[in-house]
Formats: C-alpha cells, structure tokens, sequence
C-alpha cells in the first residue's frame, strides 16, 4: 500500500480522489454523492474561496493500481483566527474497512499538521462553515441529507482505535409536518415579535436572496460564525452558498427576523432533491438539471439546514419567533417529512425546545479532535 499526494494540476489524480466514494457507495441507498462540480471545485484553488485564506493538502491510498482509501488535510486560517488557536483539521476521509489503511492516512495528515507547528487535529471537517462534518455514528438506516456525511459504522471503531477523543456531537432531527403543533408556541412568537418590535420576512424571489447577501453574511457570522467550533464565512463563501442553494431552492422557505433593518435571526429551509442527485450521480448535465427541476417539484421532503439568532436575543423569546417559522416553512408547502440537519448538542437549549415541538433527533455525527 502507498500513500501518494495529490497533485491538483493532474486529472487523472483528481478523479481519482473524488471517484472513490461512488466506488465504496454503489450499492448503499442510502448515500447521497454530492455535485461532482462542486466537489471538483474543493480541489481547485482558482475556484474555491476556501484557498483565499486557508490551505490544504490531498492524499490517496493505493494499492496497486486501485484507490483503497483518501484523505485532505487543513490549515484554516480563518476558523485559527477567530478562535485564536493553532489547530489542523482531517476532511473527505473515505477509505475501505482497514485498520492499517486508517493508521496510514491519519498519520499522514497529521503529519502534515504537526510539520505546520498545528498543536490539534479536528475532524471530519469541510473546508468551510456551510459543509456538513463528521462522522456517521447513529441514523445508517436513514438515507443522508444532501451535502451531509454518510459512512458506514466502521468508521467510528477506526478512528477511536487511533486515539482520538470525541471534539462534538451534531444532531439530526425528524419532524411529522402533519403531527400536532403546540398552538402556544404561535401565540408566544406573536406577543414577542410585538414587545420586541420584530418582524419577520418571507423571501418570494430569487432577487430578494441576492439583495440580503451582505446582510446575511453579518447575521451569520454575529449569530453562529464565532461559536468554538464554527468558523466565520468570508464574502465569496456567501456567494457560493447563495449559488448552490439557489440552484433547487424555494426562496419562500427562507426567513429573516428583523427589527427595522436589521437581521437578527434566520431560518433556511429548502426542497430535499437527493432522490435526483442519486439518480444523475451528482452530475448535472446533460439530464441532471432536468431530473432536479421536477424533483422540486414533487419531493414531499424538506431539509430545515440553518437556524440562527444573534447573542443578546437568545433567552428573549428569539428561539421561539424560528421555531413558530420553522413551522409555518414545513406547514405552508405540501411536505410529509421533514429533517432539522445538525444541531450541535452544547446547544441544550436549542434540542430541548425542538424536542418539546416534536422533533425526533434520529441520526449523529461526531466530531474527533487529538493532541498532536
């Protein structure tokens, strides 16, 4: 077996690294492959905004001819930044059930870490806030989120086995859109928006998503962007995030909080379209934007993928004003399952308040850090 780096400027490198996964998944239905071009973009940095500030290294496992395993590692210099330390990160680890295999490319990436003076390695991690992290540890039963992690349980006894330490858990819920909504919880968001002075803003157009970019980046990065394991998101990252998800989104399923002209708080719903990415393997053309456009359309599924409020509205009645959102998103569209993707588990009061409206936390991804 041989640990090779990947040379970004050789193609047949890169499609190997991001081929392997669909290798390793052919046959699971419940793995959902990301968009093959925005998962080629994380290996170009002319097209990335990860490398406006950040690097990163990419490695493949292989023996003889054949990919067995992969690895990236990081140095995020904007996640260091704003939490004021020195710490590496592991990502877009996929590799088959080898102890050996797991020690080799760990090691390698920790290595790389450590010859950068990185004090820590933290992972599975994206190389940017919008990217689903960690490892699958609960919820194999249930088809993945698109863009969230999938693996298979092994994962969890490979890494543990090389001594890393549990960094976070994230939690994934399941909601019944038909099941009975506390009417209390209606009326509470009412009699605080208001006290507050609040109100709350229902995007209709794409035009209207664009037009609060420089806004939401504030809101975002005041309401979770400095949180101990978040990291802020940069201009391009804003743009990026606008593109993908305006690509299959319903911009009604978005919603602001506001008190005058200023963004305190937000809820991002949209369409689940993994039925479609499944199908067209994360490719677009030539009939993957026409197979996406009529799974808008159809999906009775609907991913609830960002909730935020700023600090001095937490405890204020702010939490309440998303959830009574959250709900009317889910209720005003014909859904009949809906998913609340990767609430992290410090957040007690967050799961506590989504539990009590009848969210299921059904899957858990775990973060691992290590010393190095």
């Amino acid at each position: 077996m041989r640990i090779v780096p990947v040379e970004l400027q050789n193609r047949r490198q890169v499609r190997q690294f991001l081929a392997l996964p669909f290798d390793l998944y052919r046959d699971s239905r419940q793995w959902v492959p990301p968009f093959w071009s925005e998962a080629r973009a994380m290996l170009d940095p002319t097209r990335h905004p990860f490398y406006d500030h950040s690097q990163a290294a990419f490695w493949l496992a292989l023996e003889g001819d054949t990919v067995v395993g992969r690895i990236a590692a990081l140095e995020n210099r904007v996640y260091n930044g704003s939490h004021n330390c020195r710490k590496g990160m592991f990502a877009l680890w996929e590799q088959q059930n080898d102890e050996s295999l797991a020690q080799a490319l760990l090691d390698t990436a920790e290595k790389w870490c450590r010859h950068r003076g990185l004090t820590h390695i933290v992972g599975p991690m994206g190389l940017s806030a919008l990217d689903g992290f960690g490892v699958l540890i609960k919820g194999f039963e249930h088809r993945a989120a698109l863009g969230m992690p999938y693996n298979p349980p092994y994962y969890q006894t490979l890494i543990e086995a090389r001594g890393y330490q549990v960094f976070e858990d994230a939690l994934s819920g399941y909601i019944d859109p038909h099941a009975p909504f506390p009417e209390r919880v209606h009326r509470a968001a009412e009699t605080i928006k208001a006290r507050r002075r609040l109100t709350v803003r229902t995007l209709r157009r794409r035009a209207d998503v664009m037009a609060l970019l420089p806004a939401f980046r504030e809101l975002y990065n005041n309401a979770l962007g400095n949180t101990y394991d978040m990291m802020p998101l940069t201009e391009r990252e804003v743009q990026v995030l606008a593109r993908q998800v305006l690509s299959f989104a319903d911009p009604r399923l978005i919603k602001v909080v506001q008190r005058g002209d200023e963004l305190i708080g937000f809820v991002l719903a949209y369409p689940d379209v993994a039925v479609a990415v499944q199908r067209c393997r994360g490719r677009l053309f030539p009939l993957g934007w026409l197979w996406l456009l009529r799974e808008t359309k159809r999906t009775n599924w609907v991913n609830v993928n960002g909730m935020g409020i700023v600090e001095q509205y937490r405890g204020l009645g702010g939490a309440t004003i998303l959830f009574s959102e959250l709900q009317k998103s889910i209720a005003s569209q014909p859904f009949d399952h809906a998913e609340v993707i990767q609430i992290r588990t410090d957040n007690e009061r967050m799961l506590a308040e989504l539990r009590a409206i009848g969210v299921d936390f059904y899957k858990v991804h775990r973060v691992y850090q290590k010393a190095l």
